[in-house]
């Protein structure tokens, strides 16, 4: 039984920082907008808008405290290749 507390306790530290999570540079999230689109919602970024932009795809989105992102993806291999804050 004392375990039991301790999980809890590192749960209910842990879930704050998934509340904050946003894709990584690396992360596969597709190549077709329907796949992006999903991944990066799971990983806490809402999609606005998609775009082609110096030969990657570049995903707009807003995170889960309301700030804006470029999210940029290899259109070849649906990987995160760079994160911005949106200008």
């Amino acid at each position: 039984m004392t375990k039991s507390p301790l999980l809890l306790a590192l749960a209910l530290t842990a879930a704050p920082l998934a509340a904050w999570a946003m894709p990584a540079v690396g992360d596969i999230v597709g190549t077709n907008p329907t796949d992006a689109t999903a991944a990066l919602a799971a990983a806490g970024c809402t999609v606005t808008e998609f775009e082609a932009e110096g030969g990657k795809i570049e995903a707009k989105c807003t995170d889960e405290a309301g700030k804006k992102h470029e999210v940029y993806i290899d259109p070849k291999t649906g990987a995160v290749t760079e994160i911005k804050m949106e200008d």
